[in-house]
């Protein structure tokens, strides 16, 4: 199966729609106030009606309450919710048990960090492996992909972290039978929220189209 592409950090209309007819796979929409994507108050969710239907929508939030999630998934018709803060699995339960599928982010220093995600693995559907930062939400930055070996708790996960158009061939290296997915936002942008959508064609190309061998 080919890498699962996710577009995080959309807010701009005509930029989401140039984006989303690139057929990714998910596009990532931020509801964490403190984000300079932060989308809640820019997005009208009628846009969504323009998309393919095969792109899953996510919500991106920051220790955010169970009823203010739940509001935003019918407001913005969210296919999931992506936890990027400090959730605990009680609170991914409480997600999972009202049937919303939940990427669980997790801040990856070395391979010691995998053993805290054991507990998350009934209530979510993918995790998703970031560098380490004291901010919340995505670092920007990479961590040491090679950790990505020791990886070894079969849960699917996306990779996330500073990834950038000249990454096409380090990413198709990767051999972890678990690694599902890949999340791009920064390092494709033009300024905050708004995507390079030449560079980003250009990128969702190469990674579906080159030999994983290579």
């Amino acid at each position: 199966m080919s890498l699962m592409i996710k577009i995080c950090g959309m807010r701009e209309s005509e930029n989401m729609l140039e984006v989303a007819n690139l057929k990714p796979d998910l596009m990532g929409f931020i509801f964490y106030p403190d984000s300079p994507r932060y989308a809640a108050k820019i997005i009208n969710p009628e846009i969504f009606t323009n998309f393919y239907h095969e792109i899953k929508k996510v919500g991106v939030f920051v220790n955010t309450g169970f009823d203010e999630i739940n509001e935003t998934i019918h407001k913005y018709s969210l296919d999931l919710v992506q936890l990027h803060g400090d959730e605990s699995p009680e609170t991914c339960h409480q997600l999972s048990e009202a049937g919303i599928l939940v990427i669980k982010s997790f801040n990856i220093k070395d391979n010691i960090g995998f053993k805290l995600c054991a507990k998350y693995i009934p209530y979510t559907k993918y995790f998703l492996f970031d560098a380490s930062t004291s901010k919340y939400g995505g670092s920007g930055y990479k961590f040491d992909w090679k950790i990505l070996d020791k990886y070894e708790l079969g849960h699917p996960f996306f990779l996330s972290g500073g990834i950038g158009p000249k990454d096409v061939y380090n990413i198709l290296e990767i051999t972890n039978p678990a690694f599902y997915g890949i999340d791009l936002n920064s390092k494709f942008e033009v300024i905050a929220g708004l995507k390079d959508v030449k560079k980003l064609k250009k990128f969702v190309y190469d990674i579906r189209n080159k030999n994983r061998s290579l």
